[in-house]
């Protein structure tokens, strides 16, 4: 039976960002679709999108949603020597 590949997040339509927020804490790999990208905007409408989900995070655990520091665009995954046999 043939191995099943998973498709990069980038082919699949999403961009994944790492941010680091104002008291020091780092969350990896938060994605945000690829359409709102782009433009002379740039990644302006992820930092805003990725505030807006930190609000909807906090809310539900009661506390208040983190600043947003530094916002990079995550490394693409490296892809692992398929095995044989």
């Amino acid at each position: 039976m043939a191995k099943r590949i998973k498709s990069l997040p980038q082919q699949r339509g999403f961009v994944s960002f790492d941010v680091v927020f104002a008291d020091g804490s780092r969350a990896s790999n938060r994605r945000v679709p690829m359409e709102i990208l782009g433009g002379l905007d740039g990644d302006l409408p992820a930092r805003e999108l990725i505030a807006e989900q930190e609000a909807e995070i906090a809310q539900k655990a009661g506390r208040p949603p983190r600043e947003i520091e530094s916002l990079t665009r995550s490394p693409p995954p490296s892809q692992k020597p398929a095995a044989l046999g």
